[in-house]
């Protein structure tokens, strides 16, 4: 058993439990801490996908008392569950009928650290727009003031809203976009508070990423071995419980802040990673 491989595997884990959620892009972060960390090459991409399910299963146990009211709902034909199910279906069949029709495409020419660095600092300055408009809209935290946001929780929503947020969440195709950042900010441009954005974008999230896991490790499993699988697991665990501590820090943070810091974050780090790898500073690997 290679240790130095299952210590990369942890990092890896907890870059993409402390990523996912935040508007940041956890795809970005997670190729670059790979270049940093000679973590590269097909396993190692189909690893990055795959350790997503990790942070899918934190979702699921936070909000597991709503996703069993929602399955019992089913079964008992409560319009509430049904419409809620029905909205996070309709918003993930973009993403499967794009990802299929575009993702090879986009990992061939996009999957490259300087992409990465520009989609960091062309989404901080999207953020910086969108917040500027919500404060003149709605006030400086959704209800302080202005008028409420049309949609203000995920049971408001209609199936036009949920495809148009599905439709944005497709943007998280280009590496550095984010998916959590599409889904939560373009939902905020479409009428949705702050809250509710984010709230969807984690459910959201669970078919979407536990989906793509699944087919990458599907497509890849002639090149994948049972060697592979103590790597597989670190990363997994990892993942789970720093998106579980970052899901329960962040459901705080929107209620009393904004997303402008992260703005200003992508902007910089986006900068940074220019700037190293024009002077030659840092050799990233593509």
């Amino acid at each position: 058993m290679d240790i130095t491989l299952l210590i990369k595997a942890a990092l890896m884990g907890i870059v993409e439990g402390l990523t996912e959620f935040l508007p940041i892009s956890s795809t970005g972060h997670l190729i670059l801490a790979g270049s940093l960390l000679d973590f590269t090459g097909e396993t190692a991409k189909v690893f990055d996908i795959a350790i997503q399910t990790g942070a899918m299963f934190a979702v699921i146990w936070q909000f597991r008392d709503r996703l069993q009211r929602t399955v019992s709902g089913l079964g008992s034909r409560d319009p509430v569950a049904r419409r809620f199910a029905v909205n996070v279906l309709i918003a993930f069949i973009p993403a499967v009928v794009l990802g299929l029709a575009f993702g090879k495409a986009v990992k061939a020419h996009l999957f490259h650290p300087v992409p990465v660095a520009l989609a960091f600092i062309v989404g901080g300055f999207v953020i910086l727009w969108v917040e500027a408009r919500h404060k003149r809209l709605y006030g400086e935290l959704d209800l302080q003031g202005g008028r409420r946001a049309r949609v203000e929780t995920v049971d408001d929503m209609g199936p036009l809203d949920a495809l148009k947020v599905g439709l944005l969440q497709c943007l998280a195709l280009i590496p550095g976009t984010s998916r959590s950042g599409s889904t939560i900010i373009g939902a905020m441009v479409l009428g949705f508070s702050r809250k509710c954005a984010t709230e969807f974008s984690f459910f959201l999230g669970i078919p979407t990423l536990m989906g793509a896991g699944a087919y990458a490790l599907w497509k890849q499993r002639e090149a994948l071995h049972s060697g592979d699988l103590p790597m597989f697991a670190v990363g997994l665990v990892f993942a789970f419980f720093s998106a579980l501590l970052c899901i329960r820090w962040l459901i705080r943070f929107v209620s009393t802040h904004n997303f402008v810091g992260f703005a200003w974050y992508r902007i910089v780090f986006g900068g940074i990673v220019l700037l190293t790898a024009w002077q030659g500073w840092v050799t990233w690997v593509d």
